[in-house]
C-alpha cells in the first residue's frame, strides 16, 4: 500500500466555475445599486440646471426690463391733453412723433386749481400759459416741460358741467377722483403727485398755484441744473411758530406732535421735487402718511422722514418781477392758498404787470437792435 492515500475532496477546493459565478452577482448587485443611486441624482442635476437657467433669464430680463414701482392711486386720474390728442390711435403729433403713454420730461408742472378760480386760469391763459392745445405742446417741446391745470371734483352738477364746458375747450386738465376741498389741500397734492408720476415719467415735479406769474423758460435752467442729491427739494424755505388757537387762521390741530416752532419747509405755492422723491410718495399706501392741517407743513413732514435735501432758492417766491424771477407772487398780504380768496386785485395787479414789464423789454431789446 502506498505509505500516503491521497483522497480528492471536490467540495473543499472551489472550482474557477463557483469562483466566477459569485464575482458576478456581486457585480450584478452592485450595478443595480449603483443604478438606483444614480438615477435621482441625474435628475436632481437635471433640475438644478434647469432652475438654473431659469433664475439667469429671469435676472437678465429684470435688468432689461425693470419692473415700475407700484402706484398706490388715491382714485381715478385723466390728463386731458393726452386724451385729447389720442382719441384715435393712428393720430400723430407734429413732426410724425407718436404720443407715447408715459413720456420722459425734464419737468411737470401741475397748477392746482378750484371751480371758483376761473378768472385766475383766464388770466393765466392770457399771459404766460398756453391758451390752446398746440401751444402747450409747443412749450412742452420747447422746455421740456408739461403744464396741466389740476382740479378735483365737486358734487355739484352745476360746477361739474361747466368744468366740462372748459375742458372742452382748452384739454389742459389733469384730472383728479378727490373732493375739491380747502380743508383737504394735502389729500389733493397727495393725489396729484400720484397721478402726476403715473402719467409722466418726469426728473422733477413742481407743484404751483394758480395765483403766480411763472416763466417756463427760466424754470427749465432751474430743473436743468446738476445736483449730486437724487432727493432733492426745492422751494423758498421758511420757519415760524406753530398756530395752535382754532380761532386763527393757520391752526394745526396736531399741532402738539410738531411743538412750538415748524420745522424748515417751503412755501405752499410753488415747490419742486425730484424724481426719487415722488417715486417714494406714490409708492406709499394711502392712509400711510400723516396728515397735518396745513399742505406745506404736511409736504414739509414726509421730506423730513425721507431725508432729503432741502434747496432754498428765492427766484421761485419774488414779490417784483425781476431778470432772475422764475415765479412771482406776493408773499406779505397773500401767502399760502388764500390769495384768490383775500387778494384777487394783487394777484391780477402782479400778472398784468409782469406781462406788461416783459412786453416793454423785449420791445426796448428789439428797438435798440435798429
Amino acid at each position: 500500500m502506498p505509505l500516503f492515500s491521497h483522497r480528492h475532496n471536490s467540495s473543499a477546493l472551489p472550482t474557477s466555475t463557483t469562483t466566477n459565478s459569485s464575482y458576478s452577482a456581486k457585480d450584478q448587485k452592485l450595478h443595480k445599486l449603483n443604478s438606483k443611486i444614480s438615477l435621482p441624482i441625474l435628475l436632481f442635476s437635471l433640475l438644478s440646471i434647469f432652475f438654473g437657467l431659469a433664475g439667469i433669464i429671469f435676472a437678465v430680463n429684470a435688468v432689461r426690463h425693470p419692473s415700475p414701482l407700484p402706484v398706490y392711486r388715491c382714485g381715478r386720474s385723466e390728463d386731458t391733453f393726452r386724451a385729447f390728442y389720442s382719441l384715435s390711435d393712428s393720430r400723430k403729433l407734429r413732426d410724425n412723433v407718436a404720443l407715447l403713454d408715459r413720456p420722459k420730461l425734464l419737468g411737470f408742472v401741475g397748477i392746482q386749481t378750484g371751480f371758483g378760480s376761473a378768472d385766475l386760469r383766464a388770466a393765466l391763459r392770457s399771459t404766460w400759459f398756453p391758451s390752446d392745445p398746440d401751444g402747450l405742446l409747443r412749450l412742452e417741446q420747447a422746455t421740456g416741460i408739461a403744464f396741466r391745470f389740476v382740479i378735483g371734483k365737486s358734487k355739484d352738477a352745476k360746477k361739474m358741467a361747466q368744468l366740462e364746458k372748459e375742458i372742452d375747450k382748452y384739454r389742459d386738465f389733469m384730472l383728479i377722483d378727490v373732493q375739491e376741498e380747502y380743508l383737504k389741500l394735502p389729500y389733493k397734492t397727495l393725489a396729484y403727485l400720484k397721478a402726476a408720476f403715473l402719467h409722466f415719467e418726469a426728473d422733477y415735479y413742481v407743484k404751483a398755484d394758480d395765483d403766480i406769474y411763472l416763466r417756463p423758460d427760466r424754470l427749465a435752467t432751474l430743473l436743468a441744473k446738476e445736483r449730486s442729491n437724487p432727493l432733492t427739494y426745492i422751494g423758498c424755505m421758511k420757519k415760524g411758530p406753530v398756530i395752535t388757537d382754532p380761532k386763527m387762521k393757520w391752526y394745526e390741530k396736531s399741532g402738539h406732535l410738531i411743538g412750538n416752532e415748524y420745522f424748515l419747509h417751503a412755501y405752499g405755492p410753488i415747490y419742486v421735487l425730484s424724481a426719487n422723491v415722488v417715486a417714494s410718495l406714490a409708492a406709499a399706501r394711502n392712509n400711510s402718511l400723516r396728515m397735518f392741517g396745513n399742505e406745506d407743513v404736511t409736504i414739509g413732514s414726509w421730506m423730513l422722514a425721507m431725508n432729503v435735501h432741502h434747496e432754498d432758492n428765492r427766484a421761485i417766491c419774488d414779490p417784483r418781477c425781476t431778470s432772475t424771477s422764475i415765479a412771482v407772487w406776493d408773499i406779505p398780504k397773500c401767502s399760502g392758498n388764500t390769495i384768490f380768496v383775500t387778494c384777487p386785485a394783487v394777484t391780477m395787479f402782479l400778472i398784468i404787470t409782469c406781462s406788461a414789464v416783459i412786453v416793454f423789454l423785449t420791445f426796448s431789446k428789439n428797438y435798440l437792435d435798429m
